[in-house]
C-alpha cells in the first residue's frame, strides 16, 4: 500500500511522515518548492505475525508493508506548482491530508491566519482543480484525434465528461458514483480526487484528548475519516526506544502511536484485510481487499499459483492457535479446502495448491 502526505505548506507533513516512518528528516519554518520526495517504508504492526512466528519458528518473517510519501507542500491558487507536486503523488493508492491547527509564529502559515476547515476544503479544492485541468487537456486531446479521423473511446469520454460535471460541482470523484467500467475507462488517468482521503488534524500538545479537539473532529468528519494528532509529539515518540515508549504514550493518554493509529484507519477506509501463508522457511502476511475470492488471492502472491490453482488449504487465525499446528487443526477439522470462489477472511491462514 503506497500513502501520499498531502497537506499546505508548512502544515507539518514531513514532521508527520516522520513521526509515521521513524525517519529524521529536516523540518523546515518556510515553505519549500523543489527537491526529491521523501520515502519510507514501515511494516504493518499485527500482533497475529508475531505469535504465528513464535509458533512456526521461520528463518524469515515478513510483514505487509506501507510506503508513505512525502512531498513538498501544495500552493493556493498556483496551478503549475501544483501540478509538479502531484505528479510524484499520482500512483498512490490513497490520499494522507495534513491540516494545520497548531498555532506557532515561527512557522508562517501560508494562507495568513490558521482556520483548519477553511484550510482543508481549498486544498480539496486545489486537487479538484488539479484533476479538471487534467480532464479538460483529455478530452481536447481526443476531439483533436476526433479530426484527424481516429474514433475516440466513447467510453472514456463519457466518464471524462462526467468527472467535469462533478468538478464543476466542486465535488471530488470519491463522492461520485461510477460503474465499474467507468472506472476502468479513467484509471489511466490516475485522478487525486478519486482517491481514498483520510484527514489528519495537526493539532499542539495541549489540545491533546480536548474537547476542543473533539468537536473539531466531528466538523471535519464531512471530509472523511478523521484522526487528530500531534505531530511534533508523535516524531518524539517515534525516536523512542519501546520501554520508553509505552511510558510516554501512558503520560500523554495516548493509546497507541500514531504509526499504528494511521495504518489502521487506513486499513479499515481502503477496506483491505490480511492472510497468512507459510511457504518453506518464511511466514509472510498479505494484504488484500475485503470481498477478494482465493483465486485472485493466490495471484497476489504469484501469477503462476493464480494460473495452475486446484485448492486452498484454508484454517482461520483463531483456530489454528487454538489447536497449536496444522495437522492438529486437520484432526479437528478446522483445516478446510476451498475452491477458487471463495471469500478470503480477514486471519486466515492458507496454502495453496496450483500446478503449472
Amino acid at each position: 500500500m503506497k500513502i501520499a502526505i498531502t497537506g499546505f505548506s508548512n502544515s507539518g507533513k514531513t514532521t508527520i511522515f516522520n513521526a509515521l516512518t521513524g525517519l529524521s528528516i529536516d523540518t523546515t519554518v518556510y515553505p519549500t518548492t523543489g527537491g526529491e520526495p521523501h520515502r519510507g517504508v514501515v511494516k504493518v504492526p499485527d500482533q497475529r505475525v508475531e505469535r504465528l512466528s513464535e509458533t512456526y519458528k521461520p528463518k524469515k518473517t515478513t510483514h505487509s508493508t506501507v510506503e508513505y510519501i512525502d512531498y513538498t507542500g501544495l500552493t493556493k491558487g498556483d496551478p503549475k506548482q501544483n501540478r509538479s507536486v502531484l505528479e510524484f503523488l499520482k500512483d498512490a493508492d490513497a490520499v494522507l491530508h495534513v491540516v494545520r491547527v497548531f498555532k506557532d509564529e515561527a512557522v508562517l502559515h501560508p494562507l495568513g491566519e490558521g482556520n483548519p476547515l477553511r484550510d482543508a476544503t481549498a486544498l480539496r479544492t486545489e486537487l479538484i482543480l488539479g484533476d479538471l485541468e487534467l480532464v479538460e487537456r483529455r478530452l481536447e486531446s481526443m476531439e483533436l484525434q476526433s479530426k484527424k479521423g481516429k474514433k475516440p473511446d466513447e467510453a472514456e469520454r463519457r466518464a471524462l465528461l462526467k468527472c467535469r460535471e462533478a468538478f464543476e460541482g466542486e465535488k471530488p470523484l470519491r463522492d461520485v458514483e461510477f460503474t465499474a467500467d467507468e472506472l476502468l475507462s479513467i484509471r489511466h488517468l490516475q485522478f487525486m480526487s478519486l482517491k481514498p482521503e483520510i484527514v489528519v488534524l495537526n493539532i499542539a500538545e495541549e489540545d491533546l484528548n480536548t474537547g476542543k479537539t473533539v468537536e473539531l473532529q466531528e466538523k471535519a468528519s464531512g471530509f472523511g475519516p478523521v484522526v487528530a494528532l500531534s505531530g511534533k509529539v508523535e516524531m518524539e515518540i517515534a525516536e523512542l526506544s519501546p520501554d520508553e515508549r509505552a511510558a510516554f504514550l501512558e503520560d500523554l493518554g495516548i493509546k497507541e502511536p500514531a504509526l499504528e493509529r494511521l495504518i489502521r484507519v487506513c486499513y479499515g477506509h481502503l477496506g483491505l484485510i490480511s492472510f497468512f501463508t507459510v511457504v518453506g522457511d518464511e511466514l509472510r502476511a498479505w494484504a488484500i481487499k475485503r470481498g477478494t475470492d482465493a483465486l485472485n488471492a493466490a495471484g497476489k502472491i504469484h501469477s503462476d499459483i493464480q494460473r495452475g490453482f486446484i485448492r486452498a488449504e484454508v484454517v482461520a487465525y483463531d483456530d489454528f492457535m487454538a489447536a497449536g499446528s496444522m495437522s492438529a487443526a486437520r484432526e479437528r477439522g478446522t483445516l478446510r479446502l476451498e475452491g477458487k470462489t471463495y471469500e478470503v477472511r480477514d486471519g486466515d491462514i492458507i496454502n495453496f495448491r496450483f500446478n503449472v
